[in-house]
């Protein structure tokens, strides 16, 4: 080798070992959790991530919306009234928290940080809903799934509730709104999902390929695919709306039970496992999941939300709150 064939081949080596000292590898997921210490039972059912850096949770048995503070591992209770069993809580365009409350029969706006609590009963002629789940679209719109048979819409800012009555009646559980635009909603009892038209509220069904498969809760990734969690035939499976196309992954273990789903900002999918009792990272691009078990035994997450490098994670069996550090 000559001078200059090895000078040049001591700098490319040089080259590389500047450019692999300044890449680390990919730090670890890591799993912390805390006890809600609150003085009476929660019943934690959802949560969301809050803007001032803390999360917040619906406590559906005690009637109040939670607010958890990571940094000093404290909790605060908001009530919301008599009567209150709140489901749902996403944080809206105005950074408020917004719930759906199955025993209010109404949504619930908490301001943040001021706290206030105001209430948008439905149609006093509606019969009971069992408020279930909500999503805003592009619109500023506020779209609910009510598990008795109804899909409906709050419009802001003049806050007026309208109801449309399901296809194949019970069951609307999850909803979505997908990086285009589009809402998408779920039926765990009809066992199918299905796109919002947007003008008139009706909703046109999709057809899984697993039959009874029990569509629990749906999510949309960056490239507006729906995963969507099947509680009774244990399978996470994706629809491409463009392509008019369905993958389907069936979760390990001997009995999985799919409940929550949520796709985080790297386009992986984070699935709830009650019969595993475990949280699971599933990557499009391998097909792997890879397993996160809870240290509580039937800690029962029943909703995943999050922000870029946390997944947050509400334990209903245990009165914890967990996240995972990606």
């Amino acid at each position: 080798m000559n001078r200059m064939t090895r000078r040049a081949a001591l700098k490319t080596l040089a080259s590389a070992a500047v450019a692999a000292a300044g890449t680390p590898p990919a730090a670890a997921a890591t799993l912390q959790s805390w006890p809600l210490g609150t003085p009476h039972r929660t019943g934690i059912h959802d949560v969301a991530p809050a803007p001032d850096g803390g999360v917040w949770f619906t406590a559906q048995r005690s009637g109040e919306l939670g607010w958890f503070d990571p940094a000093r591992g404290r909790t605060e209770l908001v009530p919301i009234g008599r009567g209150s069993a709140p489901h749902g809580v996403v944080r809206g365009p105005d950074g408020a928290a917004w719930i759906t409350d199955g025993g209010l029969g109404a949504i619930v706006r908490v301001g943040w940080p001021g706290r206030d609590v105001r209430v948008f009963a439905l149609p006093a002629d509606a019969p009971y809903a069992n408020l279930n789940t909500a999503t805003f679209d592009h619109d500023g719109n506020l779209w609910f799934t009510g598990q008795s048979g109804v899909v409906g819409r709050l419009a802001l800012p003049e806050g007026k509730v309208t109801l449309k009555d399901a296809p194949r009646g019970s069951g609307p559980y999850g909803i979505c709104t997908t990086p285009g635009g589009d809402v998408w909603w779920c039926s765990l009892a009809g066992s199918f999902i299905a796109r919002i038209d947007r003008r008139s509220g009706e909703s046109q069904i999709v057809e899984p390929p697993t039959p009874r498969q029990g569509a629990r809760r749906v999510w949309s990734d960056s490239q507006g695919r729906l995963w969507v969690s099947e509680w009774n035939s244990g399978n996470l499976s994706s629809f491409d709306p463009k392509g008019n196309a369905w993958r389907t992954h069936k979760l390990p273990g001997a009995s999985p039970r799919a409940y929550a789903v949520y796709v985080d900002e790297r386009d992986h999918v984070w699935v709830s496992d009650f019969g595993a009792n475990a949280v699971l990272r599933f990557d499009p691009g391998s097909a792997t999941f890879q397993p996160f078990p809870l240290g509580r035994e039937a800690a029962s997450v029943r909703q995943i939300l999050g922000r870029p490098g946390e997944v947050w994670l509400p334990e209903s069996g245990s009165e914890h709150i967990s996240v995972i550090r990606t």
